[in-house]
């Protein structure tokens, strides 16, 4: 799906991370239909059925339309985390209550790190973290989240600090994502 929708970008980019890599996956592309939209999330919730799934949380922007559309599936409340001076916060009135059963979902996983900040988020507003949910793993599987995981995808995809960057290098120009 990500091959028809023309979501695997390659060249040089500097990732949300601020890792650079050679391949860029544009999640966007495919998630801007409502189909194909539909039927990653329904996947994603499908292997956290019966889990007791009551809120579903991502962070802002790429997680918002994945946590709404699992959550949709699951019958499940959904919110999402912003970035405020640095870190994830709850605004808009959204609220975890003590004990929530919560499952984060994300886009696409390089390091984790706006995952974990979800996870932290939950945790310190009284949930209870009962997995994670992403649509691309770029680790292979090596990152860890202390938490159950589920991707649809995984693939170990290169990525270097800047200062190591293979690719800046060889002088090939930087594009942004």
């Amino acid at each position: 799906m990500l091959r028809r929708y023309d979501a695997i970008k390659e060249g040089h980019f500097r990732l949300t991370s601020g890792l650079h890599s050679p391949i860029y996956f544009e999640k966007f592309q495919v998630l801007q239909h409502p189909e194909a939209a539909s039927f990653l999330c329904a996947e994603i919730a499908r292997r956290f059925e019966g889990d007791g799934v009551e809120l579903v949380i991502g962070p802002a922007i790429g997680g918002i339309i994945i946590a709404y559309e699992v959550a949709r599936h699951l019958g499940a409340r959904f919110i999402f985390a912003e970035k405020e001076d640095g870190r994830r916060v709850l605004r808009r009135g959204f609220r975890i209550m003590r004990g929530e059963r919560t499952l984060v979902v994300e886009d696409v996983v390089t390091t984790g790190g706006s995952a974990r900040e979800v996870i932290e988020l939950v945790r310190s507003s009284g949930g209870i973290v009962i997995g994670i949910g992403f649509i691309v793993d770029r680790t292979g599987g090596k990152v860890d989240f202390g938490v159950r995981k589920e991707s649809l995808l995984s693939l170990e995809v290169p990525a270097y600090m800047p200062e190591e960057c293979p690719l800046c290098r060889d002088g090939i120009p930087l594009e942004e994502t």
